[in-house]
């Protein structure tokens, strides 16, 4: 045995030492990153490497990002996202800093809230025994609820482009409820943003809930931002959209 252990058998050990030091960096050591990202594909979310937070900065070469680790590293975002398991894993394990989006209105839409409107609506939802899906929050002042899509490729007239409520970019001009469609994408848990160590965008309820019809949530979330209005609640329930 120990003649093995000197010969052949010794050499493929070492070989096997140097590869696992050549190996990126495995889901052992990621802080349940990767089973994560895994559980989100898994549920149907189609997933695309973002950017990062570099210090204060975006990890982009971009001079002035509008949307610093918030945005997906390719252009070719939207045909690059995949709810494939052996993809994901690639690039989680090649880009262990980076951040994921997740591509809406191809699988699943997202209505995107306020923070205390969304808290105020999900306890609502929960008294009155409606089922609020996948839910996450940003340290960003956000709360994202995930549903189904308004529309599938088989059924193209039912397609609404994000362009008719917000676009990813412009965000900020949207601060009451943002609905996330064809077009759009918004960050997967977990994910951080400029000058946070730890997860900035991590779950409320996990993808392991099935997602809803948005309409089923929607007039719990525009009732709570009619009264988060400019951040203070709305006694008279002022009608939607919201005027800013």
């Amino acid at each position: 045995m120990s003649a093995d252990f000197g010969g052949r058998s010794g050499r493929q050990g070492k070989l096997s030492q140097w590869l696992r030091g050549r190996r990126p960096k495995q889901a052992a050591g990621d802080d349940g990153r990767e089973a994560l990202l895994l559980a989100a594909a898994e549920a149907g979310l189609p997933l695309a490497p973002a950017a990062h937070p570099a210090g204060y900065r975006c990890s982009c070469d971009r001079v002035g990002c509008p949307t610093p680790a918030r945005h997906p590293v390719s252009f070719a975002w939207q045909t690059q996202s995949t709810t494939d398991r052996a993809q994901i894993e690639r690039w989680a394990r090649h880009q262990p800093q980076a951040n994921f989006i997740t591509a809406t209105g191809m699988m699943h839409d997202v209505l995107d809230v306020p923070l205390d409107a969304g808290r105020e609506a999900l306890e609502r939802m929960r008294r009155d025994g409606v089922e609020a899906g996948p839910v996450a929050e940003s340290d960003d002042g956000r709360m994202l609820f995930f549903t189904l899509t308004r529309g599938t490729p088989e059924d193209e007239d039912e397609w609404w482009p994000c362009e008719l409520d917000c676009h990813p970019e412009t965000m900020d001009e949207h601060p009451g409820l943002r609905w996330h469609c064809r077009g759009s994408y918004v960050l997967v848990p977990p994910a951080r943003l400029p000058g946070d160590d730890d997860p900035s965008v991590r779950w409320v309820r996990g993808p392991e809930h099935a997602l809803p019809d948005p309409l089923s949530l929607l007039e719990y979330l525009t009732d709570a931002c009619a009264r988060y209005a400019d951040g203070r609640p709305d006694p008279t329930g002022a009608a939607w959209p919201l005027r800013h």
